[in-house]
């Protein structure tokens, strides 16, 4: 059973959650506090795997109390609820949280996002990746723009200006959509000059991930990470997208399978940001030990930290709810035959394409073997060739 709180301070918004979530109750245990003192103080008695506050309280804040126990409880996720008014000020004032939900939120919503969150720890099976993931300061939320392109693709009558639109109602995420869409790892034909332009060339499903990750990168830009490592992270990270689509496509996976292979190699180094971000000087330490003493940074990473940064960033990606089959592409694409794969996935085209950007990484072979590819290689290394790949 998971153990989840639910904050708030006002009675009635509790009844209606309890009255809407009655339909859980053999798969979670409930309880239900009015205000941040009565929580404080069932935190106290017992564990609880997930909170749930309001974030707008008189006495203590959402931001304030999830602070707390972050403090008190590393170890128990947080998410807040947010009305759309409030989402500039908490985006810059929260850190505690590990995702932000908008009110009014859908019943189903909500429980689709508590169960994500609270079966992280059960999907990649590592406690010591979930507690180190609970004491970062800062981790990027999913932004509620991609939300909306997702419903807009899903819609039958999806059209390039209406896509192109919606991008363009936040100037900051357009001028990042359009500095990797004008980067030379597109190598467009001509310069890109807006979201709709850029919904023409690409393809409205091309853009989905790619709003996801320029808002990610977006986020980070204002961290403690240096703005050469961002840029390194970024420009490799689209080349293994970029190869790892063509990969799925060769293998026939479909064009959903092939985007999605395509958002988790944008992705898949997106927890080296992050423990860079957090960590700064000593994770810079620790990557260049792994250069000098030629050891895998992977290795070193969960000797010293507890987790990779490859499940970091895979827990992180469960959080948001993205797919599960970019979660395990995320989470193995360095030890890919962990994951127990038996026939070709994003997992196989993120793997191979990383090690294929990266040349000096090793393609592991009997994973290969497992699952049915040893013999393709060759043709592959000719598809990662003649991917374009940035400057």
């Amino acid at each position: 059973m998971t153990h989840i709180l639910f904050v708030d301070d006002e009675p009635n918004v509790l009844d209606d959650l309890r009255q809407m979530l009655r339909a859980y109750r053999r798969d979670w245990t409930m309880q239900f506090c009015v205000g941040p003192k009565q929580a404080l103080a069932a935190l106290a008695k017992e564990p609880f795997d997930v909170v749930v506050t309001d974030m707008c309280m008189p006495e203590m804040d959402g931001a304030e109390l999830l602070t707390r126990i972050k403090e008190l409880y590393p170890t128990t996720l947080r998410i807040v609820l947010c009305g759309q008014s409030e989402q500039e000020r908490i985006l810059c004032a929260i850190g505690p949280a590990h995702q932000y939900l908008s009110k009014p939120c859908d019943p189903g919503f909500l429980r689709e996002s508590v169960t994500r969150a609270s079966s992280i720890e059960k999907r990649l099976n590592n406690p010591e990746m979930q507690s180190i993931a609970s004491r970062m300061d800062s981790l990027p939320s999913l932004p509620n723009i991609y939300f909306e392109l997702v419903e807009e693709l899903r819609a039958p009558e999806a059209s390039v200006a209406r896509v192109g639109a919606l991008i363009s109602q936040d100037i900051g995420m357009t001028t990042k959509v359009l500095q990797l869409v004008n980067s030379s790892f597109f190598g467009l034909p001509v310069h890109v000059d807006s979201a709709k332009h850029a919904a023409a060339l690409l393809g409205l499903n091309m853009l989905k991930p790619l709003v996801l990750t320029a808002s990610i990168f977006r986020q980070l830009e204002e961290s403690h990470v240096s703005s050469q490592f961002l840029e390194k992270v970024v420009a490799h990270s689209l080349a293994v997208a970029g190869v790892a689509k063509q990969l799925a496509l060769a293998e026939k996976l479909g064009h959903k399978s092939a985007d999605q292979a395509f958002l988790a190699g944008a992705l898949h180094d997106i927890g080296k940001i992050i423990l860079a971000d957090n960590l700064g000087r000593n994770y810079t330490i620790l990557q260049h030990k792994a250069q000098v003493e030629n050891a895998e940074l992977t290795a070193l990473e969960i000797a010293q930290l507890g987790a990779s940064h490859a499940n970091l960033g895979a827990f992180l990606l469960g959080l948001w709810g993205l797919p599960q089959e970019i979660i395990s592409a995320v989470a193995f694409h360095h030890d890919p035959q962990s994951s127990g794969d038996e026939a070709f996935s994003a997992l196989t085209a993120v793997h191979v394409a990383n090690a294929l950007v990266n040349q000096v990484e090793r393609i592991d072979s009997a994973y290969l073997a497992q699952v049915g590819r040893e013999d393709q290689l060759q043709a592959w290394r000719q598809i990662a060739d003649l991917t374009a790949t940035p400057a």
